[in-house]
């Protein structure tokens, strides 16, 4: 008990040292300007989320549970043909998720489904109260890989890191479960990513 307290503490240490030495300094540079006000404020919520997010990957598998138990999270991922049907751009921040629009939610991971992880996810449509999202990773080994494309960055990342979409596998995302950003991809983008799955995913 008292080693894995250590252990959760010494995770939370290197994090705040991440914070205090490497981005408490530039948030300080882009409030000394205007313009960057908002993004910084944003940037800087962001990165509070993903230190908590961190830090839970060294909490056991039963405290995860009982984190995440106050919200649906998306365990279901199939191949994407599966979920085959019309794609159609249609981002609009009316209070629901649609097509182009990218939120976060809490998945599971494919090879152990007792743990997981907050990601950033395409909307490219739904069924009801279930979207259908494609994952998004900034992992720069994506890049070349067929099953990926490049976005480029955006709001979705709070350090403005380039992102791939993963084109193989379809998320089933409840709607109850997704913290919904406000994010929504640049119409040109979502189109190569729509037209990636009607050619090799049978999607129309």
């Amino acid at each position: 008990m008292l080693d894995a307290m250590a252990s959760q503490w010494r995770t939370f240490q290197r994090l705040a040292e991440q914070l205090v030495f490497n981005e408490a300094p530039k948030l300080i540079r882009n409030l000394q300007q205007p313009d960057g006000l908002s993004r910084t404020i944003q940037q800087g919520i962001r990165f509070g989320i993903e230190v908590g997010l961190t830090a839970l990957g060294a909490v056991p598998t039963d405290q995860q549970a009982a984190i995440t138990a106050g919200r649906p999270v998306t365990e279901n991922i199939v191949p994407t043909a599966h979920r085959a049907r019309r794609i159609v751009y249609a981002p609009d921040l009316d209070g629901q998720a649609d097509p182009g629009e990218i939120v976060w939610t809490w998945v599971v991971f494919e090879d152990d489904p007792t743990r997981g992880k907050d990601r950033p996810v395409l909307v490219v449509g739904r069924d009801r109260t279930t979207l259908l999202g494609l994952m998004l990773s900034s992992q720069d080994r994506h890049q070349g890989d067929p099953d990926w494309v490049g976005i480029g960055s955006g709001s979705w990342d709070y350090e403005g890191r380039a992102s791939w979409v993963r084109l193989d596998r379809v998320l089933d995302v409840p709607e109850e479960g997704i913290r919904r950003e406000g994010a929504i991809l640049e119409r040109d983008k979502f189109e190569v990513i729509a037209a990636r799955l009607r050619s090799s995913y049978s999607w129309s």
